[in-house]
């Protein structure tokens, strides 16, 4: 039975809480809003009672799937559960209420939060400097990359226009060249599943301007001959970018800048305790070495005279990626996260994360496909091919199965280069309870693929929502109510 909308129990006349006329004159709304931009007659609302409101939300509410209810192993998204003491933090008056336009002498805390901030992240990160004001993870790659392009242009080394992204990178990557107007070399990977030095080779040259490497990568797995990488970049002339999405694997184990890499984006909204979806918010620092320190954004932070300050005077700067100076209170969350975890407990989030990661990779080796041998770092491929082969059940329809138990798919169909891929992310938020019984319910689906696959070709049965037309809703999508 389809649910009820709004409209469907709208009656003329219901309304929601009545408050006194105000005895105060109001403007005319046209002295307000300009004539031409007001309705010549009042929207189509709903007429309903607040309970009437207050219920239709919560029951839509209610049918989300969330991570405060239910586990999230989407791969490559470190979905996990953040502490809502940081959420608290954020939203105390004083930053949540704050102005980007107060003065810098009455926002000295701000200040320092972000300086503290920053300097946390470049020693985590290897770096020389960081800016917060990306806004999220691609916007950080596009800074990286016109930072890069600046620096070669202020070398006078113009004729670089490609740059070298691996089969296994994060799918914003090639965008983030092509908006810098440079052109995309895509490196194949290696039989085991990491960039091969001699196929790299191959690709370089003298027109090359950087090389975007995902370390781990999307695979799940650390580029073990990263070192070499790096030399052999810098010696064609070229730079290093890693993109940092999977930092989730390397707090407090290892550093981008020991790797060899120039610059590096962090997603605060995936490792630094920021609840991640639903389009935001976000946050995509970047760190970079000392000799690209000056091409940063501004404004930057700066002590004068004994008190921080905001510094608009850098020349060599490549401007504003955002408006004022990214998401704040995304750092704020970030400060409190470093604060509370401290250098120990960072390196025990990567260590739990990389150990619950391989815990559930060996629980399910056989019953699925492993497309590449060893240990992997923070999250896990698997494949479903063989299951796709032998019962016609493919990975959409183990993930939708996994619906009816109340357990968010991991990510389908990517990495591209593994067939039938399940990308799998526990993070270091769950415990064993739950991560056995994730297996558990895994282990039950791969044995009724076998022996009933019919019934997953009818999966979910127990959602709101069963099967879509998902071609339909791609190429014809219903993004908003109409009535009939």
């Amino acid at each position: 039975m389809t649910e009820p909308t709004l409209f469907d129990i709208s009656q003329p006349g219901k309304r929601c809480t009545r408050m006194p006329a105000a005895d105060v004159p109001a403007p005319a709304l046209v002295d307000v809003v300009p004539a031409e931009h007001l309705r010549a007659e009042p929207p189509a609302l709903p007429e309903v009672t607040e309970p009437e409101i207050a219920r239709h939300y919560a029951r839509l509410a209610a049918q989300n799937f969330d991570v405060d209810r239910h586990f999230y192993p989407l791969g490559s998204c470190t979905m996990k559960y953040n502490p809502k003491v940081h959420e608290a933090i954020a939203a105390a008056a004083g930053w949540a209420r704050l102005h980007p336009a107060t003065p810098a002498e009455h926002v000295r805390g701000a200040l320092r939060l972000i300086r503290d901030v920053e300097g946390w992240l470049a020693e985590i990160l290897g770096m020389a400097a960081v800016s917060l004001q990306p806004p999220a993870g691609a916007a950080g790659e596009f800074t990286c990359l016109r930072i890069f392009r600046a620096w070669h242009d202020a070398r006078g080394d113009t004729g670089r226009t490609r740059v070298i992204v691996p089969d296994t990178a994060h799918g914003t990557n090639p965008a983030s060249v092509a908006r810098c107007g440079w052109t995309v070399t895509v490196l194949e990977s290696g039989p085991d599943g990491r960039v091969s030095t001699g196929t790299l080779a191959e690709a370089l040259g003298d027109d090359v301007a950087a090389m975007m490497l995902t370390n781990p990568n999307t695979l799940g797995l650390f580029e073990t001959n990263v070192l070499e990488i790096a030399a052999m970049v810098h010696d064609a002339g070229a730079l290093m970018y890693c993109d940092g999405a999977n930092l989730n694997a390397l707090l407090g184990r290892a550093r981008p800048g020991d790797m060899g890499f120039d610059a590096v984006q962090v997603n605060l909204h995936k490792t630094f305790a920021t609840p991640h979806g639903g389009g935001g918010p976000g946050a995509g620092p970047v760190g970079v070495t000392a000799a690209l320190e000056p091409f940063l954004p501004i404004p930057r932070v700066v002590e004068r005279d004994g008190a921080l300050a905001w510094d608009h005077d850098r020349p060599a700067s490549i401007g504003k990626v955002q408006a004022w100076f990214g998401n704040f209170l995304v750092a704020v969350r970030a400060w409190a996260y470093i604060r509370a975890n401290g250098a120990d407990g960072l390196r025990r989030v990567t260590e739990d994360a990389v150990l619950a990661a391989n815990y559930v990779r060996a629980a399910l080796e056989g019953a699925f496909d492993l497309p590449y041998d060893g240990a992997c770092m923070h999250e896990c491929v698997l494949s479903a091919k063989t299951p796709t082969q032998e019962t016609g059940v493919r990975a959409a329809e183990i993930a939708k199965a996994l619906l009816d138990h109340d357990i968010h798919p991991p990510t389908m169909y990517f990495p591209l280069i593994v067939d039938e891929a399940l990308m799998i992310e526990p993070t270091e938020t769950e415990s064993k309870r739950v991560l056995d019984r994730f297996i558990a319910v895994m282990l039950e689906i791969a044995r009724a693929a076998r022996e009933q696959p019919e019934a997953l070709h009818d999966a979910p049965t127990r959602t709101p929502v069963r099967r879509v037309d998902e071609v339909t809703a791609a190429r014809q999508p219903f993004l908003r109510w109409r009535p009939e």
